[in-house]
């Protein structure tokens, strides 16, 4: 595919994240580029309306997107939550034009097509809106971690008017989904230089809030 060979060709992996975005491209040759970079690919490829970008993540988003897995794991086990991770599986949706592969992505409680919970660790912004490409995959709760902060959002069906701005989606304080969690020690512990040290930071947060 000359488009695929074309940015092979002139991406560098390398700091900082690497993203291409073009526009009028027809959900065909989505669907084509999806086929040719495979499953093993190192890009995370997005549409929305005719909008597709590509990324390929440096070592600081993989670093960032770890801890934050690794974390949110340890929420899982020690809440005794049921989850089925879905990692960055594409999610798609022809009818609305819409197609994407998150950094992390859950179902919690019961395992479905498409997650619950998304997760997005953003190094530099692109030009699809997210928030409105999550809303038409159905997912109901999306996280932003951008510059060392944890930003929630969760869905609202009942006023999408009033929430326009935002595509349907309301900033909150605390995650609907899981809530448990102590967003300020999450983000405290994902700051943590040392994996180790932050995971069993975390869990003592976590054994505190819940005895």
């Amino acid at each position: 595919m000359v488009l695929l060979n074309d940015w092979s060709s002139r991406l560098a992996l390398d700091d900082p994240e690497e993203r291409r975005v073009l526009s009028q491209v027809s959900w065909a040759q989505y669907q084509a580029l999806l086929t040719d970079l495979g499953d093993a690919s190192p890009y995370r490829v997005h549409y929305l309306d005719g909008v597709l970008e590509l990324v390929a993540s440096n070592r600081r988003h993989e670093t960032e997107k770890k801890r934050f897995s690794n974390l949110v794991h340890i929420y899982f086990l020690e809440t005794d939550t049921d989850y089925f991770p879905m990692g960055s599986t594409t999610l798609r949706q022809p009818d609305r034009q819409a197609g994407g592969e998150p950094d992390e992505s859950y179902c919690v409680g019961t395992d479905k097509a498409i997650p619950a919970l998304v997760v997005e660790v953003i190094v530099t912004s692109g030009s699809i809106n997210r928030l409105e490409l999550y809303h038409r995959l159905g997912v109901l709760e999306v996280w932003f971690w951008q510059r060392n902060r944890l930003t929630p959002y969760h869905r609202r069906e009942d006023n999408p008017a009033q929430f326009a701005d935002t595509a349907g989606y309301e900033p909150i304080d605390r995650s609907e989904l899981l809530p448990d969690l102590d967003i300020d020690l999450l983000t405290r512990c994902i700051l943590n230089p040392s994996p180790l040290a932050a995971a069993k930071a975390f869990r003592r947060g976590l054994q505190a809030l819940t005895d």
